[in-house]
C-alpha cells in the first residue's frame, strides 16, 4: 500500500504512515472536538487535539509542554480545555439478540 500524501510504500496494516504520520486510508478523523476516552494520558485534551487536527499525539503533548515550562499559559490552557471540550459519549454494547426476543415474548 502507498500513502495517499508522501507516496511511500507502507505495510497494508497500517494506520498511520511511518515516514510523513498522516493517517492512511480507512481511519476517519473525529468530525467533533472530543475527549476520547482511550488513549489519554491525563484528561485527554492532547489525544482529542491530534484526533481532530489528525496529528500524532505525542507532537501535540510535546508543544503543550514546552507552552507549560516557557510562560505557564499552557497550564491554564489546559485546564481551561479539559473544563471547555466534551467527553467523549459512551459506547454502550447492543443487547444481545437473545434478550431482546425474551422481552418481545412476554
Amino acid at each position: 500500500m502507498y500513502c495517499n500524501y508522501c507516496g511511500k510504500v507502507i505495510p497494508d496494516d497500517s494506520n498511520l504512515c511511518a515516514y510523513c504520520g498522516k493517517r492512511v486510508a480507512g481511519v476517519i478523523a473525529r468530525e467533533r472536538l472530543v475527549r476520547p476516552r482511550q488513549g489519554r494520558k491525563i484528561a485527554g485534551v492532547c489525544a482529542g487535539l491530534a484526533e481532530y487536527y489528525d496529528l500524532d499525539a505525542t507532537l501535540i503533548r510535546i508543544v503543550w509542554a514546552v507552552c507549560v515550562i516557557c510562560g505557564g499559559v499552557g497550564l491554564l490552557a489546559y485546564i481551561a480545555a479539559w473544563i471547555i471540550i466534551p467527553e467523549e459519549p459512551l459506547m454502550l454494547a447492543a443487547a444481545p439478540p437473545a434478550t431482546q426476543d425474551r422481552v418481545a415474548n412476554r
